[in-house]
Formats: structure tokens, sequence, C-alpha cells
């Protein structure tokens, strides 16, 4: 059984005595206070289309939830590895010399870049395809050998091929299938040199990026966006550049005068009339900057003795605004913890959930296996081959040979079967066909249109089967991976939000210590051992998991959504008549079903999200115990007296 614990404790009274203070706490998330002005930075800097139009109210729900995220990307020690540290160590820096740069120079500067790339054409967007395939940095090269020759294959296609659809061949070969719009600054600039030098309609000759192989096909072109629209792109890039040194200098003239600026015409008329001194050049806020500490700066900077005076003195100024401007602007503490959180957050999902969606075959299997009507086609597809033979006889033979051997190896026998010593007797074309793709399928297997067989080959035959929708997943593995990666995130936030799992057993239980173990491992785990009584758990929980036995009466008495499993030929019977009576979720033998655990999982899920259906079970689940057995039990045992 799973009890919610305390997720997300709210303060929400906006406008009303919460306010009473400066910056109260306004929400409590594991734990940990979230003021007021922390939430306010993060509802008025997100950056989600969807977001755009959430309320207050609205958008505090996906903040605690990000807030979760971060924290289990802290358990599982992600703040701590020495690429996150230099990463934030990065974004420290970039933020500090955005915030210290004066806007208006840096609006000059912005609108220069913008113009001018406005005239060089580079501010357009494209729509784009493209046939990509991924290469890891351990790739061997005899694997890039290979991958390259079949990029190389697929575009020498294209290029003699005027009638072949980009599209489909996107579907079929690319681990990409998106058509997107995009960008300058928006990815590599390899891959941007090649998208912006298309025309519309143009496919690009293969390429390399660090991420892999492209051929990409431009579909369609927009004029240039509006300088609003790329203002905030514009001045990363000229941030992360050289050359912003005017908008910094009115950003030292104004630190002089906040952190009062003294400095000593004694020391600096000896350092800029001999090279050198002892004394005090300068104070900021009182601390002293004295001739020693110029000589290390002067180091490291060779140039005119004046040049690096200066260039000390604006060191210094914005090293120690640096030092003080999160106290001093907490809007910088939040932006940092920002950007922080969004790469935690990004990385944690990846392992949590991205790549579990790629690679867990075993967890894609079992969610297309009871999510299979989902991907039911709208009309019927075939599922074969088609075969371009020399003759009648290879036609029949190959028919023949195919109908004994499994589809996957279709492709391989015919090569060896028929295309040896330089002779090929037959083409193949494999894969499964909608009305329209193939004018073969069309013809000989819907029945429409019409062909001419290809030269050399006359006889063309079809080997295969119509079907309403895929037999496997990996015949349809970008959805399933898409939906399955949704189901993951689901289950992990649901995880996320604070379920406190009882687990109860008895005197005769077999895993009594593994169960010990694991509860001493999760405190979110509390294991219970022959109490009496159990239905005060029960009413204070959400859902459960239980064996077919005598305790769903206990849990329908309670009216506890609850997931049933047997694993005893005595319970059989019971789950499953409750279970056709749509009173609970019947999960299987658990003798037989390897996949129970996952049908427990799902549907724990479901009941956990669905409100509604919680309470419908609730409603069913109280019907059937009503507290008045014992006279329904007392009645039959008088009447059964009067009888006998």
């Amino acid at each position: 059984m799973m009890k919610r614990g305390l997720l997300v404790a709210w303060f929400w009274f906006f406008g009303i005595s919460v306010f009473a203070q400066e910056d109260p706490v306004l929400m409590r998330v594991n734990g940990k206070d979230i003021l007021r002005s922390e939430f306010e930075y993060s509802y008025r800097h997100r950056t989600g289309n969807a977001d755009a139009k959430l309320s207050p109210k609205e958008y505090a729900e996906l903040f605690a939830q990000s807030k979760l995220k971060v924290e289990a990307a802290k358990v599982a020690g992600l703040d701590t590895t020495t690429v996150f540290r230099k990463l934030q160590e990065a974004w420290r820096s970039q933020l500090l010399k955005s915030y210290l740069t004066d806007k208006q120079v840096l609006d000059s500067c912005i609108r220069v870049l913008y113009q001018d790339r406005g005239l060089k054409g580079l501010g357009s967007r494209v729509r784009i395809m493209q046939i990509f395939k991924y290469l890891p940095q351990t790739i061997t090269a005899k694997h890039l050998e290979e991958e390259k020759n079949r990029i190389d294959s697929i575009w020498q296609s294209l290029r003699t091929q005027s009638d072949l659809d980009f599209a489909r061949l996107v579907e079929m070969y690319s681990e990409d299938k998106r058509s997107m719009w995009l960008e300058r600054l928006q990815t590599t600039s390899e891959f941007e040199n090649v998208a912006f030098s298309l025309s519309t309609g143009e496919i690009s000759h293969p390429f390399f990026t660090p991420e892999g192989l492209h051929i990409i096909k431009v579909i369609d072109r927009k004029e240039n966006p509006s300088y609003g629209e790329v203002y905030e792109k514009l001045a990363e890039r000229l941030i992360r550049k050289e050359g912003v040194d005017k908008a910094t200098e009115t950003i030292v003239e104004r630190l002089k005068r906040d952190w009062q600026y003294a400095p000593n015409p004694s020391g600096m008329n000896e350092l800029l009339t001999i090279g050198r001194t002892e004394q005090t050049l300068f104070t900021i806020d009182g601390q002293v900057y004295s001739g020693e500490m110029f000589k290390q700066f002067a180091s490291s900077h060779p140039q005119a003795v004046k040049r690096q005076l200066n260039g000390f003195i604006a060191k210094s100024l914005l090293d120690y605004e640096g030092k003080n401007i999160e106290r001093k602007h907490p809007e910088v503490r939040y932006a940092l913890q920002k950007v922080t959180d969004k790469y935690l957050i990004a990385e944690v999902t990846r392992q949590k959930v991205d790549l579990p969606a790629i690679n867990d075959r075993a967890g894609l299997a079992t969610y297309f296996k009871f999510h299979t009507s989902d991907y039911r086609w709208d009309s019927p597809r075939y599922k074969g081959a088609i075969l371009h033979c020399v003759d009648k006889k290879t036609s029949k033979q190959a028919k023949k040979l195919l109908k004994k051997t499994p589809e996957k190896e279709w492709a391989e026998v015919l090569r060896q079967t028929f295309n040896t010593s330089g002779e090929e007797k037959i083409k193949v074309e494999q894969g499964i066909f909608a009305d329209g793709d193939n004018k073969y399928i069309d013809k000989l297997v819907f029945k429409k249109g019409d062909f001419e067989p290809l030269m050399s080959y006359p006889f063309t035959v079809v080997v295969g089967k119509k079907q309403k929708g895929p037999d496997d997943y990996r015949e349809v593995i970008e959805q399933v991976r898409k939906d399955y990666r949704s189901y993951l995130n689901a289950f992990w936030m649901r995880e996320l939000q604070d379920y406190l799992w009882h687990v109860i057993v008895g005197s005769m239980n077999r895993n009594e210590n593994m169960l010990r173990e694991l509860a001493a491992a999760n405190p979110k785990i509390i294991l219970h051992k022959n109490i009496p009584d159990m239905w005060r758990y029960m009413q204070q929980c959400e859902a459960a998991v239980s064996a077919g036995g005598t305790t769903l009466l206990e849990l329908c008495a309670c009216g506890i959504p609850t997931v049933c499993f047997a694993f005893a030929d005595n319970q059989l019977e019971f789950a499953e008549e409750m279970a056709e009576h749509n009173l609970l979720i019947y999960a299987g033998d658990v003798r037989e079903k390897d996949d129970a655990p996952h049908v427990i999982c799902e549907n724990l899920v479901c009941y956990t999200k669905d409100a509604g259906k919680r309470a419908q079970s609730f409603e069913r689940m109280r019907r059937l115990v009503d507290g008045k057995g014992a006279e329904r039990i007392a009645a039959f045992l008088q009447q059964y007296k009067r009888d006998v």
C-alpha cells in the first residue's frame, strides 16, 4: 500500500497575508523553503510557449516538479562531478560578464550586428528535413567507413532517381525524423553553413558534423526575423566574444561610485613614473589594493604601465562586484541557479528517462504489447518483399524459399541463393508499404494502377501479408520510443512525488530479510509484520497491491483502489471474478507472467494520476462490502436450520 506524503506545502495567498513579509516563503518542496522572489524570477523568465500562458498558480506545479527533479539529480551526485563544476564556473563567469555590461552600449553593438547579418542574408530561417546517422566518439574506423558508404549510397540514389520521396527515405533511414525550422545560432556552424547555403527544395551532399553524418533537404525558407526575435541570441553571442569593452567601461565608472573607489595619487604617480611602487594604489569599499597586487596583475598583462593600471582598476572593481553581486542582486543568484538547474534536470532526465527509452528493449517490447491498439494503421499495409526476377522459374523458387525463412533473413538468403557468381537474378525491395507507397505493391496487392517491369527483370512478384498494424515494436520503433519515454517520465514523476510504501507481511513470508534490507536502504519503504489493525493503514492509503486472498475483501470495505495478482491456485478464481466485475485490476498469475510487475506498476500509475478513476473504484468496492455480511450469514443459517 502507498500513502501520499507531503510533496509540496503551499502558501497561496497572493496579495493577502503572505505578502506581509518582504520576501516570504511561498512554498516548501521536499522540506526546502522557496522564497517569493525566487519563484517570481522563474515565472518572469519562463521560456516555454505553453508556460507563457500559465497563471502563477498554474505555473507553480511545473516549478515544483522541476525542483523535485533537481533534488533527484543531487541525490544521484550529478552536482558533484568535475564536468558540472567547470560548467557552473563558466556559466557564472558568462552571467557576470552579461550583467556587468552597459545595456545601452550593448544594444548599439547588437543593432550593428543585426544589420550586418541582414545584409549578408544570414538572418533567415529554413525548414529542413535530414537523413541523419549518429556517430559515437568511440566508433571504429571500419564502422565509420560502413556508415559513410551507406550514406553515400542513399545520396547516389537521390541524385540519380528524381522520383524518390525524401520524406520516405527519412522515415526509413534517419535517426532524426523531424522536420524543423532552423535559425542561426541554434546548432553547429558546420550544420548551419550547409543548411543556409541551400535553396528551397535543394538537397545537400553528405557531410560531417561533430554529431554524425547528414544529408539535408530545405523544404521552406522565411525572411529575416525581427530585431526583437533575435536580440537575446545576438546578445549572448556578443558577450561570449571580445569587443564589448565600451559597455564594460560604463559599468566600471558606475562601480567606482557604488563601492566608494578612492585613488591614492601619490602611489599612482610613483607607479607611472618609475614603473613600480610599494604604496597603496586605491581602495574599494575600504579594502586596500597595493603596488604588490598590481605587480602580480602586470606580469600576466604585458602592455604600457598606464594601460596596465587602468586594467587593474577595472578588474578589481569587477571582481569585487562579482564576489558581492549575489548578495547585492538576488536575481543574479536566481539566474545562475536557473541555468544550473536546467543542466541538472536535463542530465538526470537523460539517465532516468531518455536512455532507457532508447535502450530498454524489454521495456519497449512490454510497452508495445500492452498498447498494440495505439499503433493500428488507418488502413491495412503490406508487410513483405517485392521480387524482381529474371524468369518465372526463379520467381517461383524464391517465393517457396522465403515461405520457410524468417523475414529478417530474406535479403541475405536471396543474395546467397540467387545472386552469386557475379550474376544478379533477383532485385529485392523489402519493407512495410501503405497504399500509394510503391507502384508494384499498389498493383499486385491493392489492385490499383499499373507498372512496367524493370529492364532485364520481367517477372515481378510479392511475398508477405496484409496487416492492420505492426507485429513488432521495432517496426514503429520511433513512435514507441516516444510513447515509452512519456510513460517513463510520468512514472518517474509519480515516484518523485514522495509516496510512502507500507509493505505488510505475515510471519511466514520467505522474503522478509530482503524486504528489511530494501526498507533500510529506502526511507520511503516502511515494513510492517503481523499487524493487528491493517484496516487503519488501508484507510490512509491511495492505492494498494495485494495477492488475491481475503485481503481483497478488506480493501473493498475500505474502498482502496487495488491492483491484485495471484501466486497460489486458490487465489485465481477469486481474483479473476473480482476483476470481471470491475472491482479491481488483475495483473495475472505471477508464477506464469514475467511481465506482471510491469502491469502492476502501469496500473498503479493510472490510479494515482486519475482521481476520477479512484473515485469510481471506491464506489464499486464499497457497494460490494456494505458491513451487513454477518447479518446475511446469520439469516442464511437460521433459514438453513428451519429447512433441515
